[in-house]
């Protein structure tokens, strides 16, 4: 099924990752914020912020930690 003639295609444009970005990024990630959320903040596609914590050794791991029980 090929695009209708008056349909428009939005095409994204990439953006650099400014060091104003990084830094969103990291504090949000330090705070457990839902990866979801850090993206539509920093207007990313939530694909591109997963990718860019990778690169830079950030953990997007927003679950509570285990808590450790006395033995």
């Amino acid at each position: 099924m090929a695009p209708r003639e008056d349909m428009v295609v939005k095409k994204s444009k990439r953006r650099e990752w400014t060091a104003q970005d990084v830094r969103d990024l990291k504090s949000l990630a330090r705070q457990k914020t839902p990866a979801a959320r850090i993206a539509r903040k920093l207007k990313r596609t939530e694909g591109a912020t997963r990718q860019k914590a990778l690169t830079l050794n950030v953990s997007l791991n927003s679950r509570p930690g285990k808590r450790k029980t006395p033995k």
